[in-house]
C-alpha cells in the first residue's frame, strides 16, 4: 500500500501489508546520497566512506624489491654445470640505495631491499650454503623468482579505492601506502531520533505504574554511533500531538534522516501518519509483513526522510536492521547498501503460520558436515524478549508463505 499525503485520510479499510523487500525498495528510492564532502587527514577518516574513486599517484610496489631474505645474483652469470660458488660483493637492506650488481658476484638482500641493476633474481638463503664470503648453490633459479616487481599490485593512475566504500584498516593503509596523507570523503549523514511514548521514562529513573524505561532511545542511538553519522538524540516525547508535531518538524528542520519509535500502529495514541500529512509529509510504505514489527511507515517530511519504528523494542531492532540501515547507509552513499546474510541449515524443524515474512532470533552451532553453520531457532513468542534477543547471535529469516522446514532446511542468516 502506498499512501500520499492527500490520500492517507482515505486509507481507512483494511489493506494488505506490503512486502518487506517492497518496503525496503521503496526507503531506498526515497534516499539520496547526501551532498558535501570533506578532505580529511587519513588519521581522522576512520569509518567515513569515500565520495569519489581514489586514484593512484605512485605505481605500487615504487621499485623493484626483493619478497626474500636471501642474495640477489643475475642468472645469466651462472655458466657451466652447477653447483656454483660466488663471492658475496656486499649487503643491501631496505631503505639502501639502490646499487649496481659487481660482474660474477652475489650481494646478501634482505625484504624490501632495492633489486641492484643487473640482478634479475634472488634466492633464499635457506637453498645456498655460506662459508665466510661465498656461497654455493647447486640448482639455478629462475629469472624473476622473489622479486616484487614495481606496478605490480597498483598501476600509475590506478584505482585504489571506489567511491562509496568505508574506510576500515586495509583503506587506510592502501592510502597510506601509496603516499596520500588526505582522502576526501562524504559529509557525515545528519540523523534526528525520538521516541514516542508518555510511558517512557529514563534508565535510573524511578518509575510509578504504567511506566516503562525508554529501551529504545539506548537502542537506536548505538546502532547510529557510527563515524559517518552525525545524531541528534531528541530523547522521549509524550504522545501529545502538539508535542510530537513540534518535534517532528524540528527534527526535519536540519536532518537528512528522522527517526521515530512508536506511535505507528492504530491505536488511539499512535499520532505518527497523521501528524506527518498534516505537517506536509508523506507515507509511502505503512504497515509491512514483517515479524515482529508491522507498524513501521517510511516516507518523508520537508527535506527529510522518514522512518517509523515500532514502540517494542525488538520490533524496532529488527525493522531498523533489515529497513531502516540500508536507507542510512544509502544516504550515506555506500554502494552496498543491503545487510549481507549467509547460508545456515536450521538444526531442528519448524511449522508456523505463514503471512509475514519472519526474523526469527537464533544461535550459531558448530558448523554440519558440509561446513554450512547450523542455526538453533529460538522461542517463537520472541517479539517482546529484548532479553532473548540480547541473547541470540543473530535473525534467521523465514519467509513469509514458508509454513513449514525440516531440519537440515537452508535458511538465510544475519549475524550480529
Amino acid at each position: 500500500m502506498v499512501c500520499d499525503a492527500r490520500a492517507l485520510s482515505d486509507c481507512t479499510a483494511p489493506a494488505p501489508l506490503m512486502g518487506w523487500e517492497e518496503a525496503r525498495a521503496i526507503g531506498l528510492s526515497l534516499a539520496r546520497p547526501v551532498d558535501g564532502f570533506a578532505t580529511m587527514p587519513l588519521a581522522a577518516a576512520l569509518g567515513r566512506v569515500t565520495i569519489a574513486p581514489c586514484m593512484s599517484p605512485v605505481a605500487l610496489p615504487l621499485f623493484d624489491n626483493s619478497a626474500m631474505d636471501g642474495y640477489v645474483l643475475a642468472v645469466s652469470g651462472l655458466t657451466g654445470p652447477g653447483p656454483w660458488t660466488l663471492p658475496i660483493a656486499g649487503r643491501i637492506a631496505a631503505g639502501d640505495s639502490a646499487r649496481e650488481l659487481p660482474p660474477g658476484a652475489v650481494l646478501r638482500i634482505l625484504t624490501g631491499a632495492p633489486i641492484p641493476s643487473g640482478a634479475d633474481a634472488v634466492v633464499m638463503q635457506e637453498h645456498v650454503r655460506r662459508d665466510g664470503a661465498f656461497i654455493t648453490l647447486d640448482t639455478p633459479p629462475s629469472p624473476g623468482i622473489n622479486i616484487r616487481r614495481v606496478g605490480e599490485d597498483l598501476s600509475l593512475g590506478g584505482e585504489v579505492l571506489p567511491a562509496g566504500r568505508e574506510l576500515g584498516p586495509r583503506e587506510l593503509g592502501v592510502l597510506a601506502a601509496t603516499g596520500q596523507a588526505e582522502v576526501a570523503v562524504r559529509r557525515s549523514v545528519r540523523v534526528a531520533l525520538l521516541c514516542s511514548g508518555s510511558e517512557l521514562r529514563e534508565p535510573g529513573e524511578t518509575l510509578a505504574p504504567g511506566q516503562i524505561w525508554n529501551a529504545n532511545r539506548f537502542l537506536m542511538s548505538a546502532a547510529l554511533t557510527l563515524p559517518w553519522v552525525e545524531l541528534v538524540d531528541l530523547g522521549a516525547v509524550p504522545d501529545d500531538p502538539t508535542r510530537l508535531a513540534a518535534a517532528l518538524l524540528q527534527a526535519a528542520d536540519s536532518a537528512d534522516l528522522v527517526i521515530s519509535t512508536g506511535g505507528m500502529a492504530d491505536g488511539d495514541e499512535d499520532h505518527m501518519p497523521r501528524l506527518l500529512r498534516e505537517n506536509g509529509g508523506s507515507v509511502h510504505a505503512l504497515k509491512v509483513a514483517i515479524k515482529p514489527g508491522k507498524p513501521v511507515g517510511i516516507g518523508r517530511l520537508g527535506g527529510a526522510v522518514h522512518v517509523g519504528l515500532p514502540g517494542n523494542p525488538v520490533a524496532a531492532f529488527v525493522t531498523w536492521a533489515m529497513l531502516g540501515a540500508p536507507l542510512l547507509r544509502k544516504l550515506a552513499g555506500f554502494t552496498d547498501p543491503l545487510p549481507v546474510f549467509q547460508t545456515a541449515r536450521l538444526s531442528a524443524p519448524l511449522i508456523r503460520k505463514p503471512g509475514r515474512a519472519e526474523f526469527r532470533p537464533a544461535r550459531l552451532r558448530p558448523c554440519g558436515p558440509d561446513g554450512l553453520p547450523l542455526v538453533e531457532l529460538m522461542a517463537p513468542n520472541f517479539s517482546a524478549r529484548i532479553a532473548l534477543l540480547a541473547s541470540a547471535d543473530g535473525l534467521a529469516l523465514i519467509p513469509a508463505t514458508t509454513d513449514r522446514l525440516e531440519t537440515g532446511a537452508l535458511v538465510d542468516f544475519l549475524r550480529f
